[in-house]
């Protein structure tokens, strides 16, 4: 008897033990898949760096790209897209012919942004000019790539000489610090931030507004501490920690156009504009956001999407 109990106390403690070792190694995995989300988005951006490369050594290039190297970047985005977030773009007839400013939420990783430029391209031959964070041109081997993609840090005269050429242009006047310290309620963090909308009233063109829907449960930031906040807004470089990279359902919307009005202030259309994007993430996000009805989203196209 006394040796039956003890095989069944070794018995269950073995189970006890194979069910402590599954967690540990449960734990594990889902730490690498958080990270592994991250690096797969910088793989991606070096291969387009080095698609880059190779077409300028081929065609000997140097500073002028014809229409098949964007449909190359445009495919391999766009694939990567369609994979794995199922990626849609809806509102496509709010871009206007000729110029226009879009501004747009920015995400922990920006990559529904280069789903969007990519897209556009493939469905209306159209190319947008983007303001991006003055850090992205001090990675390395990128200021190639991010020229090719028509990004810049974008002075007032820079941009307004772009819209009136007749580009688009993009703008998120969250930048780096909405990336970074947004999180699943998805606030809007432009601060006092108005230029924008100066740059709209100067060039005399529509502003148009532009969210991606469960943008936030694809990545997301960790580490929102008072200490890092103050190092962000001292350094100006992303300070907080990375993660996801979950095949979550994502969906781009194109607001109608806010247009030009020579009578509306600086102060009044950039909150006119901040309404309009607050709108497209109150009709088409359910906040807070959750990254398991993100995943049955991305397979239950309607049991789970929001006013669409």
């Amino acid at each position: 008897m006394a040796s039956t109990n003890l095989s069944y106390i070794f018995g269950e403690w073995n189970g006890i033990t194979y069910l402590a070792e599954c967690f540990v190694l449960g734990v594990i995995c889902l730490f690498l898949a958080s990270i592994a989300g991250p690096l797969w988005f910088f793989f991606y951006v070096y291969l387009s760096a080095f698609v880059i490369l190779i077409y300028e050594k081929i065609h000997k290039l140097k500073g002028k790209y014809d229409v098949t190297l964007y449909l190359i970047l445009g495919y391999i985005w766009d694939i990567f897209g369609r994979v794995w977030h199922g990626y849609e773009l809806h509102g496509i007839e709010n871009i206007p012919e000729g110029p226009g400013l879009l501004i747009y939420y920015h995400a922990a990783i920006p990559l529904d942004y280069i789903f969007f430029i990519s897209r556009l391209f493939l469905l209306k031959g159209k190319q947008c000019y983007s303001v991006v964070d003055r850090f992205a041109f001090k990675l390395p081997g990128l200021t190639t790539l991010l020229e090719v993609l028509l990004m810049m840090t974008g002075t007032k005269d820079e941009c307004l000489c772009i819209l009136k050429e007749g580009h688009l242009l993009t703008i998120s006047p969250g930048g780096t610090r909405e990336a970074q310290f947004s999180d699943e309620t998805y606030k809007i963090l432009w601060g006092k931030r108005k230029g924008f909308a100066r740059i709209a009233i100067d060039a005399k063109v529509p502003i148009i507004p532009m969210f991606t829907q469960n943008v936030r449960e694809g990545y997301r930031t960790a580490g929102k501490t008072g200490i890092l906040k103050k190092l962000y807004e001292s350094i100006r470089w992303p300070v907080l920690f990375i993660y996801g990279g979950w095949p979550v359902k994502w969906r781009t919307y194109l607001g109608e156009p806010i247009p030009y009005d020579p009578d509306i202030t600086v102060e009044e259309l950039a909150k006119k504009a901040k309404i309009a994007l607050q709108s497209l993430i109150d009709k088409h996000q359910r906040c807070p956001g959750s990254i398991r009805r993100a995943l049955l989203e991305r397979f239950d196209n309607h049991s789970y999407a929001k006013n669409d």
